[in-house]
Protein backbone atom coordinates (compact mmCIF):
# COMPACT_ATOMS: atom_id res chain seq x y z
CA UNK A 1 0.00 0.00 0.00
CA UNK A 2 1.17 3.50 -0.54
CA UNK A 3 2.32 5.84 1.96
CA UNK A 4 -0.21 8.45 0.63
CA UNK A 5 -3.07 5.75 1.31
CA UNK A 6 -1.27 4.69 4.43
CA UNK A 7 -1.72 8.52 5.85
CA UNK A 8 -5.07 8.89 4.26
CA UNK A 9 -6.84 5.47 6.23
CA UNK A 10 -5.12 6.95 9.30
CA UNK A 11 -7.58 9.93 8.81
CA UNK A 12 -10.81 10.39 10.32
CA UNK A 13 -13.93 9.93 8.18
CA UNK A 14 -15.78 12.95 8.43
CA UNK A 15 -19.47 13.36 7.60
CA UNK A 16 -19.97 17.29 6.52
CA UNK A 17 -23.70 19.04 7.11
CA UNK A 18 -23.50 22.56 6.46
CA UNK A 19 -26.01 25.72 6.21
CA UNK A 20 -27.31 26.39 2.62
CA UNK A 21 -25.29 29.94 2.15
CA UNK A 22 -22.23 28.05 2.61
CA UNK A 23 -22.49 25.41 0.10
CA UNK A 24 -19.38 26.91 -2.12
CA UNK A 25 -17.19 26.68 1.07
CA UNK A 26 -18.48 22.97 1.96
CA UNK A 27 -17.95 21.45 -1.40
CA UNK A 28 -14.32 23.21 -1.46
CA UNK A 29 -13.90 21.98 1.60
CA UNK A 30 -14.66 18.48 0.82
CA UNK A 31 -12.60 18.70 -2.42
CA UNK A 32 -9.48 18.96 -0.25
CA UNK A 33 -9.79 15.46 0.95
CA UNK A 34 -11.49 11.93 0.05
CA UNK A 35 -11.41 11.67 3.87
CA UNK A 36 -14.58 14.25 3.91
CA UNK A 37 -18.04 13.52 2.77
CA UNK A 38 -21.14 15.94 2.30
CA UNK A 39 -23.82 15.14 3.94
CA UNK A 40 -26.93 16.95 3.12
CA UNK A 41 -30.02 18.17 4.78
CA UNK A 42 -34.19 19.36 4.18
CA UNK A 43 -33.94 22.89 5.20
CA UNK A 44 -37.75 23.75 4.82
CA UNK A 45 -40.47 26.14 6.82
CA UNK A 46 -44.02 25.64 7.54
CA UNK A 47 -46.57 27.91 6.48
CA UNK A 48 -46.48 30.26 9.87
CA UNK A 49 -42.46 30.51 9.03
CA UNK A 50 -41.09 28.00 11.74
CA UNK A 51 -38.18 25.78 10.71
CA UNK A 52 -39.43 22.19 9.23
CA UNK A 53 -35.91 20.53 9.03
CA UNK A 54 -34.81 16.92 8.30
CA UNK A 55 -31.35 15.04 8.59
CA UNK A 56 -31.04 12.83 5.95
CA UNK A 57 -29.50 9.27 6.45
CA UNK A 58 -29.49 10.46 10.48
CA UNK A 59 -29.23 6.89 11.69
CA UNK A 60 -26.14 6.33 9.40
CA UNK A 61 -24.44 8.80 11.78
CA UNK A 62 -24.10 6.89 14.87
CA UNK A 63 -20.39 5.82 15.21
CA UNK A 64 -19.34 8.35 12.38
CA UNK A 65 -17.42 11.82 13.10
CA UNK A 66 -19.57 14.52 12.09
CA UNK A 67 -19.31 18.14 11.66
CA UNK A 68 -21.75 21.28 10.29
CA UNK A 69 -20.51 24.42 8.93
CA UNK A 70 -22.51 27.19 9.81
CA UNK A 71 -23.11 30.85 8.72
CA UNK A 72 -24.47 33.23 11.42
CA UNK A 73 -24.94 35.75 8.83
CA UNK A 74 -28.05 37.58 10.45
CA UNK A 75 -30.20 36.81 13.56
CA UNK A 76 -32.59 35.05 11.26
CA UNK A 77 -30.52 32.06 10.42
CA UNK A 78 -29.52 31.19 14.09
CA UNK A 79 -32.24 29.60 15.45
CA UNK A 80 -32.89 27.18 12.10
CA UNK A 81 -29.35 26.31 12.63
CA UNK A 82 -29.15 25.81 16.13
CA UNK A 83 -31.85 23.45 16.17
CA UNK A 84 -29.51 21.04 13.62
CA UNK A 85 -26.31 21.67 15.62
CA UNK A 86 -28.18 20.77 18.79
CA UNK A 87 -29.34 17.89 16.97
CA UNK A 88 -26.48 16.11 15.72
CA UNK A 89 -23.99 15.14 18.87
CA UNK A 90 -27.33 13.60 19.73
CA UNK A 91 -27.22 10.86 16.66
CA UNK A 92 -24.79 8.84 18.67
CA UNK A 93 -21.87 9.94 16.68
CA UNK A 94 -18.44 9.33 17.43
CA UNK A 95 -17.65 12.98 17.62
CA UNK A 96 -18.95 16.58 16.64
CA UNK A 97 -17.28 19.70 15.04
CA UNK A 98 -19.10 22.73 14.39
CA UNK A 99 -17.44 25.31 11.89
CA UNK A 100 -18.67 28.81 12.75
CA UNK A 101 -15.64 31.01 9.89
CA UNK A 102 -16.98 34.16 11.72
CA UNK A 103 -17.93 34.67 15.37
CA UNK A 104 -20.79 37.50 14.48
CA UNK A 105 -21.02 39.17 17.90
CA UNK A 106 -17.33 39.20 18.56
CA UNK A 107 -16.41 43.01 18.75
CA UNK A 108 -19.20 43.18 21.47
CA UNK A 109 -17.34 41.61 24.04
CA UNK A 110 -17.21 43.92 26.90
CA UNK A 111 -19.17 46.45 28.96
CA UNK A 112 -18.37 50.37 28.85
CA UNK A 113 -21.81 51.43 30.66
CA UNK A 114 -23.94 49.75 33.28
CA UNK A 115 -26.89 47.90 30.82
CA UNK A 116 -24.52 47.52 27.71
CA UNK A 117 -25.50 43.84 26.79
CA UNK A 118 -22.78 41.97 25.68
CA UNK A 119 -23.79 39.87 22.94
CA UNK A 120 -20.49 37.76 22.30
CA UNK A 121 -21.05 36.49 25.83
CA UNK A 122 -25.04 35.61 24.83
CA UNK A 123 -23.82 33.47 21.88
CA UNK A 124 -20.98 31.86 23.99
CA UNK A 125 -23.13 29.99 26.26
CA UNK A 126 -25.95 29.66 23.47
CA UNK A 127 -23.03 27.46 21.64
CA UNK A 128 -21.94 26.21 24.88
CA UNK A 129 -25.60 24.69 25.31
CA UNK A 130 -24.32 21.83 22.32
CA UNK A 131 -25.06 18.62 23.84
CA UNK A 132 -21.98 16.37 24.30
CA UNK A 133 -21.66 13.49 21.86
CA UNK A 134 -20.32 10.25 22.38
CA UNK A 135 -16.52 11.30 21.86
CA UNK A 136 -16.84 13.97 24.55
CA UNK A 137 -17.57 18.05 23.89
CA UNK A 138 -18.03 19.65 20.62
CA UNK A 139 -15.09 20.82 18.88
CA UNK A 140 -16.02 25.20 17.76
CA UNK A 141 -13.37 25.89 15.10
CA UNK A 142 -13.82 30.02 14.77
CA UNK A 143 -11.53 32.01 12.32
CA UNK A 144 -10.23 35.19 14.03
CA UNK A 145 -12.20 35.98 16.33
CA UNK A 146 -12.13 39.64 17.96
CA UNK A 147 -10.91 39.46 21.41
CA UNK A 148 -8.90 35.92 22.11
CA UNK A 149 -9.91 36.51 25.84
CA UNK A 150 -13.47 35.28 24.64
CA UNK A 151 -12.55 31.70 24.72
CA UNK A 152 -13.41 32.08 28.65
CA UNK A 153 -17.08 33.03 27.64
CA UNK A 154 -17.51 29.36 26.55
CA UNK A 155 -17.96 26.50 28.85
CA UNK A 156 -16.86 23.05 29.40
CA UNK A 157 -18.92 21.48 26.96
CA UNK A 158 -17.40 23.07 24.14
CA UNK A 159 -13.80 23.28 23.27
CA UNK A 160 -13.27 26.11 21.31
CA UNK A 161 -10.16 25.95 18.20
CA UNK A 162 -9.15 29.26 17.19
CA UNK A 163 -7.95 29.55 14.05
CA UNK A 164 -6.48 32.11 11.61
CA UNK A 165 -6.65 33.51 8.00
CA UNK A 166 -3.53 35.39 8.30
CA UNK A 167 -1.24 32.67 6.62
CA UNK A 168 -3.36 32.61 3.57
CA UNK A 169 -2.72 36.54 3.52
CA UNK A 170 1.23 35.45 3.84
CA UNK A 171 1.47 33.03 0.92
CA UNK A 172 -0.73 35.85 -0.98
CA UNK A 173 1.40 38.58 -0.14
CA UNK A 174 5.01 36.36 -1.24
CA UNK A 175 3.40 35.84 -4.98
CA UNK A 176 3.17 39.72 -5.50
CA UNK A 177 5.68 40.86 -7.76
CA UNK A 178 6.76 44.17 -5.02
CA UNK A 179 6.80 41.28 -2.25
CA UNK A 180 9.89 43.02 -1.13
CA UNK A 181 8.61 46.31 -0.52
CA UNK A 182 5.49 45.11 1.43
CA UNK A 183 5.22 46.41 4.37
CA UNK A 184 2.01 46.02 6.83
CA UNK A 185 -0.26 48.82 8.42
CA UNK A 186 -2.35 48.30 11.32
CA UNK A 187 -5.62 50.79 12.17
CA UNK A 188 -4.95 50.82 15.78
CA UNK A 189 -3.59 49.22 18.40
CA UNK A 190 -5.87 46.43 19.04
CA UNK A 191 -4.93 45.02 15.75
CA UNK A 192 -1.12 45.30 16.40
CA UNK A 193 -1.85 43.46 19.58
CA UNK A 194 -3.96 40.94 17.87
CA UNK A 195 -1.77 40.21 14.61
CA UNK A 196 1.47 41.26 15.11
CA UNK A 197 3.30 38.39 16.36
CA UNK A 198 1.72 36.22 12.64
CA UNK A 199 3.13 38.95 10.83
CA UNK A 200 6.69 40.37 12.73
CA UNK A 201 8.79 39.33 9.71
CA UNK A 202 7.17 42.42 7.94
CA UNK A 203 8.16 45.99 8.26
CA UNK A 204 4.89 47.53 10.38
CA UNK A 205 3.07 50.74 10.93
CA UNK A 206 0.76 51.59 13.60
CA UNK A 207 -2.39 54.07 13.06
CA UNK A 208 -4.42 55.42 15.74
CA UNK A 209 -7.37 57.23 16.26
CA UNK A 210 -7.38 60.79 17.79
CA UNK A 211 -10.04 62.96 19.14
CA UNK A 212 -9.98 66.38 18.06
CA UNK A 213 -12.97 68.65 19.16
CA UNK A 214 -16.18 66.53 18.34
CA UNK A 215 -14.19 64.41 15.71
CA UNK A 216 -12.11 61.43 15.48
CA UNK A 217 -9.51 61.15 13.17
CA UNK A 218 -6.53 58.63 11.67
CA UNK A 219 -3.29 59.59 11.99
CA UNK A 220 -0.47 57.14 11.89
CA UNK A 221 1.62 56.61 14.93
CA UNK A 222 4.17 54.15 14.02
CA UNK A 223 6.51 54.00 10.75
CA UNK A 224 6.84 55.09 7.65
CA UNK A 225 5.24 54.22 4.45
CA UNK A 226 7.15 56.59 1.67
CA UNK A 227 7.76 54.31 -1.08
CA UNK A 228 6.35 51.05 -0.07
CA UNK A 229 3.28 48.54 -0.91
CA UNK A 230 1.45 49.12 2.37
CA UNK A 231 -1.29 46.37 3.33
CA UNK A 232 -3.37 47.55 6.34
CA UNK A 233 -4.42 44.23 8.24
CA UNK A 234 -7.72 43.84 10.36
CA UNK A 235 -9.91 41.08 11.62
CA UNK A 236 -13.13 42.32 10.05
CA UNK A 237 -14.52 45.25 7.90
CA UNK A 238 -18.27 46.77 8.92
CA UNK A 239 -18.97 50.13 6.79
CA UNK A 240 -15.40 49.88 5.74
CA UNK A 241 -14.73 54.33 7.05
CA UNK A 242 -11.50 52.93 9.25
CA UNK A 243 -9.91 51.44 6.16
CA UNK A 244 -10.68 54.44 3.97
CA UNK A 245 -9.25 57.26 6.81
CA UNK A 246 -6.11 55.00 7.28
CA UNK A 247 -5.48 54.35 2.93
CA UNK A 248 -5.80 58.56 2.90
CA UNK A 249 -3.53 59.41 5.66
CA UNK A 250 -0.87 56.30 4.28
CA UNK A 251 -1.02 57.51 1.03
CA UNK A 252 -0.37 60.94 2.20
CA UNK A 253 2.64 60.27 3.95
CA UNK A 254 3.88 58.78 0.57
CA UNK A 255 2.61 55.22 0.46
CA UNK A 256 3.33 53.81 -2.90
CA UNK A 257 0.01 51.25 -3.09
CA UNK A 258 -2.31 50.52 -0.35
CA UNK A 259 -4.14 47.16 0.08
CA UNK A 260 -5.81 46.12 2.75
CA UNK A 261 -6.77 41.92 4.06
CA UNK A 262 -9.60 41.31 6.80
CA UNK A 263 -10.45 37.42 7.40
CA UNK A 264 -14.32 38.58 7.57
CA UNK A 265 -15.69 40.81 5.04
CA UNK A 266 -18.97 41.73 6.88
CA UNK A 267 -20.10 44.73 4.85
CA UNK A 268 -23.16 45.46 6.09
CA UNK A 269 -25.88 47.33 3.38
CA UNK A 270 -23.37 46.38 0.70
CA UNK A 271 -20.73 48.67 2.09
CA UNK A 272 -18.31 46.80 -0.02
CA UNK A 273 -19.13 49.53 -2.89
CA UNK A 274 -17.41 51.99 -1.33
CA UNK A 275 -14.02 49.98 -2.55
CA UNK A 276 -14.96 48.70 -5.93
CA UNK A 277 -12.70 50.41 -9.01
CA UNK A 278 -15.58 51.46 -11.12
CA UNK A 279 -13.99 51.88 -14.27
CA UNK A 280 -10.32 51.65 -15.85
CA UNK A 281 -10.14 55.59 -15.35
CA UNK A 282 -11.30 55.76 -11.46
CA UNK A 283 -8.68 56.28 -9.10
CA UNK A 284 -8.29 52.90 -7.28
CA UNK A 285 -7.43 53.93 -3.53
CA UNK A 286 -6.82 50.47 -2.72
CA UNK A 287 -4.67 48.11 -5.19
CA UNK A 288 -5.92 44.95 -3.75
CA UNK A 289 -8.52 43.98 -0.97
CA UNK A 290 -8.35 40.36 0.50
CA UNK A 291 -11.10 38.80 2.58
CA UNK A 292 -11.86 35.43 3.34
CA UNK A 293 -15.02 33.03 2.65
CA UNK A 294 -15.97 33.55 6.14
CA UNK A 295 -18.91 35.41 5.20
CA UNK A 296 -20.55 33.64 2.06
CA UNK A 297 -23.13 36.25 1.23
CA UNK A 298 -20.43 38.88 0.52
CA UNK A 299 -18.43 36.43 -1.37
CA UNK A 300 -20.76 35.87 -3.27
CA UNK A 301 -21.71 39.74 -3.70
CA UNK A 302 -18.09 41.00 -4.73
CA UNK A 303 -17.38 37.90 -6.99
CA UNK A 304 -15.11 39.50 -10.23
CA UNK A 305 -15.33 43.26 -8.82
CA UNK A 306 -11.62 44.62 -8.13
CA UNK A 307 -9.90 44.94 -6.12
CA UNK A 308 -11.43 42.08 -3.89
CA UNK A 309 -9.90 38.57 -4.00
CA UNK A 310 -11.05 35.58 -1.92
CA UNK A 311 -8.56 33.62 -0.27
CA UNK A 312 -10.33 30.52 0.89
CA UNK A 313 -10.42 29.12 3.95
CA UNK A 314 -11.63 25.32 2.82
CA UNK A 315 -7.89 23.97 3.01
CA UNK A 316 -7.46 25.28 6.65
CA UNK A 317 -10.80 23.80 7.73
CA UNK A 318 -10.51 20.68 6.09
CA UNK A 319 -7.05 20.52 8.44
CA UNK A 320 -9.20 21.53 11.34
CA UNK A 321 -11.98 18.75 10.31
CA UNK A 322 -8.77 16.39 11.47
CA UNK A 323 -7.62 17.80 14.94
Amino acid sequence: MALSECESNKKKQVHLFYFPECEDLARNVAAQSTNITLQSIKWRNFDDGFPNIYINNAQELRGQHVAFLASFSSTGVIFEQLSVIYLLPRLFVASFTLVLPFFPTGSFERMEDEGDVATAFTLSRMLTNIPISRGGPTSLVIYDIHALQERFYFGDHVLPLFETGIPLLKQRLHQLPDADTIVVAFPDDGAWKRFHKQLDHFPTLVCAKVREGDKRIVRLKEGNPKGCHVVIVDDLVQSGGTLIECQKVLAAHGAAKVSAYVTHGVFPKRSWERFTHKDEGSEKAFSYFWITDSCPLTVKAITNKAPFEVLSLAGSIADALQI
